[in-house]
């Protein structure tokens, strides 16, 4: 059983004196030992005292229902909808697209408030990965937004699988809407093995679950987005619809959940916590956006590019790392790129800067209370074979010699299928994308070139196979 011991300080603002020492990803450890309970469970703990007093600001009104014409989100912080800026929690702000998040939304003009228990750092220590950027503590990148902008960020350094620390976070701040990207994000850290696959289910749904009741108890007007994926769905061999399908079946006709076919022990947890949100909404009143995220590419957004201090984490191994990311580093330092078998798994991609406009129209244009909605959050669909010959032409441009090689696939998936995914519903919110160009590719390749020593080639290949998922916990080899 995987126990998540956690020693930190609780900080609600860089602003407040600590009473503890500053929190270090450095002192996380998760230790793996046999349980007598017959419940599996995630226990959570906080070894160090919390402050007496937390630290406390005023919450804004909340927006009641949907908008007729959307906002976007600078109209809305800016007070054309209420006098004072929008609260927004934003849950795994240091992740990777938790901290661009986070500093857009800030930039536009909301009050934000990071909660985070930075485990993902501690994900790399155990696995002896690193992120081709390197990258500041959520200590210092708040306090150098803070030199540049003049806005303060907010930093609940917790785990919100303790609902307790959860509870005082939301007293303390009191959002208007909560950005959920908390949960543990690979699918292949969960196929590692029997202990990560019951980490990542106990952590995402049971914290999921812990900010629904937050809500409920605490913030009952506070909209829910909550960062979903595409893979959800699966590949079936008929349109992909955005949330739910009208479907005649013996002469009557319902519009129902659109069926899941989830392809990994990750993505099953994504499952679990839409059926969970969408529950709540109906018994509760929760409002809540579900947004079915795309495969995320590239690394800067406005706000990351002002200082390397606030640079955003790039990851390239096969664990973390995301294809087209991926495919750039690798074209860098001359590694072939890896493609999966036969290469003909098509997705939904988007760029890094379209993540966090996405989530400022989600909160811009809330859902009603009791409505679940779901969106498709991406922008262009591709094969990993049409990326390899995109990273391929764009690398020969800068005079790289950019190799293909065809790798036995590491997962249980079709390599060949039909994929049609509808996503219009952001676009009609006035989603203006940034589509995969020249440019676009040029850039990220630029960046992986100027990285290049960082890069350790033994994380490049794909080192965990789901049909080889075993009881016995493991350290990925490399």
């Amino acid at each position: 059983m995987a126990n998540l011991v956690t020693n930190c300080g609780f900080s609600p603002s860089p602003a407040v004196k600590a009473h503890c020492n500053s929190p270090s990803y450095g002192h996380n450890f998760i230790r793996l030992q046999n349980s007598k309970s017959s419940t599996s469970s995630l226990n959570l703990k906080s070894s160090c005292k919390r402050s007496n007093k937390l630290y406390v600001t005023c919450a804004s009104t909340a927006v009641q229902g949907q908008t007729q014409t959307p906002l976007t989100g600078s109209q809305q912080a800016s007070g054309q909808s209420s006098s004072k800026p929008k609260k927004v929690m934003v849950i795994g702000g240091d992740g990777y697209c938790g901290w661009a998040t986070a500093l857009h939304l800030s930039n536009k003009g909301y009050e934000v408030a990071i909660v985070d228990n930075l485990v993902r750092r501690l994900f790399d220590h155990q696995l002896g990965l690193d992120s081709l950027t390197p990258i500041a503590s959520i200590q210092n990148r708040i306090r150098r937004w803070k030199s540049l902008t003049g806005k303060t960020i907010q930093l609940f350094i917790g785990d919100i699988c303790d609902f307790e620390f959860l509870s005082e976070a939301f007293k303390s701040f009191e959002p208007d809407s909560a950005v959920h990207f908390g949960e543990q994000r690979s699918a292949p850290f969960s196929m590692i093995d029997r202990s990560r696959a019951v980490y990542t289910q106990n952590n995402n749904v049971i914290g999921t679950l812990n900010v629904l009741f937050a809500m409920k108890e605490f913030s009952e007007e506070c909209h829910l987005v909550k960062l979903g994926t595409m893979g959800e769905y699966g590949t079936p061999n008929i349109d992909i619809e955005e949330g739910f399908l009208t479907i005649t079946h013996n002469g009557r006709t319902d519009t129902l959940p659109y069926p899941k076919q989830a392809s990994s022990f990750y993505h099953l947890s994504k499952v679990h916590d839409s059926h969970n949100i969408a529950f709540t909404c109906k018994a509760w009143g929760i409002r809540a956006t579900d947004l079915n995220q795309g495969v995320v590419y590239g690394i800067r957004t406005d706000e990351t590019a002002m200082h390397e201090e606030l640079s955003n984490r790039l990851d390239y191994d096969g664990i973390f790392g995301t294809a087209l990311n991926r495919f750039c580093v690798q074209a860098a330092v001359g590694h072939p790129l890896t493609v999966y078998g036969k290469g003909g798994q098509t997705r939904g991609y988007l760029d890094i800067r379209d993540t966090v406009q996405c989530v400022e129209l989600a909160i811009a244009n809330p859902a009603k209370p009791g409505e679940f909605r779901v969106f498709n959050q991406f922008t262009e669909q591709f094969s990993v074979n049409e990326l390899a010959k995109l990273v391929t032409a764009a690398g020969a441009k800068l005079g790289l010699d950019v190799q293909t090689k065809s790798v036995p696939n590491p997962r249980v998936e079709a390599e060949e299928h039909y994929y049609n995914a509808k996503h219009s519903k952001l676009s009609e919110l006035g989603l203006v994308p940034h589509l995969l160009s020249d440019s676009l590719l040029d850039s990220l390749l630029n960046f992986a070139v100027q990285y290049k020593d960082r890069v350790d080639t033994a994380q490049i290949m794909p080192s965990v196979s789901w049909k080889k998922t075993g009881a016995k916990p493991k350290t990925v080899s490399v």
